[in-house]
């Protein structure tokens, strides 16, 4: 009932008036709880360690992914009347992907705030994704559904998402160069292993095979991602050489089958 007064004194006044403006730039709002929003900026790379605790956005981040899927799943049963469950389905895991919350956390500035202690390298993967997740899950618990649920729809979507661009875009490249494989005739297959030599945190590595020849390579967190990253970087990251020796012994195969055929 007061913020219209509460606001400019938290914005302006205090030791966290930097916390209260950097909230109210990016969403609109002040918080009731400002601890909460600090903790979602923490990533696990930054850990504290409170008595014994340790102390990052990583359960914040669990309880976020909940609520924008949750939200998601409302906002495009409700804008897409016509779609199945299965185009549902796969419209709400584009929107809610780590690569389309990383962009949306780049475009509200919340890449900007993020605490890490990790390299450049890993900086441009998808802590801040992470983050913007973290900081439903803190909206949710400071402001409650309701409020999360209008934010992220009439402001957040409707601000810096292109439901157009997301339906046509794709992300599931694993399936597609599988789908692929078996249209027409190749065998692909995709070796990961658990990096070992990545300090401070899981990362795999995927390597995908088409017809024993090593096409394109991919990292991540989990072994899905990684594999994700392989299949996409065979679109545009199979080398010269790679190319060559691929179309080599495909034409071997092919200049078989024929001879195989003629020979019948």
């Amino acid at each position: 009932m007061f913020d219209f007064i509460l606001r400019p004194i938290k914005r302006n006044f205090g030791r966290d008036k930097a916390y209260y403006r950097m909230i109210d730039d990016m969403f609109g709002f002040v918080p009731h709880n400002i601890e909460l929003y600090k903790l979602a900026l923490i990533h696990r790379s930054a850990s504290l360690s409170v008595d014994g605790q340790t102390i990052n956005n990583e359960r914040l981040e669990f309880l976020g992914d909940a609520v924008i899927e949750s939200v998601t799943s409302d906002y495009v049963f409700i804008e897409f009347p016509e779609y199945d469950e299965g185009a549902l389905t796969k419209l709400r895991s584009k929107i809610v992907s780590r690569a389309s919350l990383n962009s949306i956390a780049r475009e509200i500035g919340l890449d900007r705030c993020v605490i890490c202690n990790q390299s450049g390298n890993f900086t441009q993967k998808h802590i801040f994704g992470d983050a913007f997740e973290a900081m439903m899950g803190t909206i949710y618990l400071d402001q409650g559904y309701d409020f999360v649920n209008r934010l992220l729809i009439n402001d957040i979507y409707a601000r810096y998402l292109s439901l157009d661009e997301v339906d046509e875009s794709e992300t599931d490249f694993k399936s597609r160069l599988i789908e692929w494989g078996q249209k027409n005739h190749h065998n692909i297959q995709f070796r990961t292993r658990n990096d070992a030599q990545c300090r401070n945190r899981q990362q795999f590595h995927s390597v995908a095979i088409i017809d024993g020849l090593e096409a394109g390579h991919g990292y991540g967190e989990s072994k899905k991602e990684a594999e994700q990253g392989a299949a996409r970087s065979v679109s545009y990251e199979m080398s010269d050489e790679v190319c060559a020796s691929l179309l080599d012994k495909l034409d071997r195969i092919d200049r078989a089958e024929k001879s195989d055929k003629t020979a019948n």
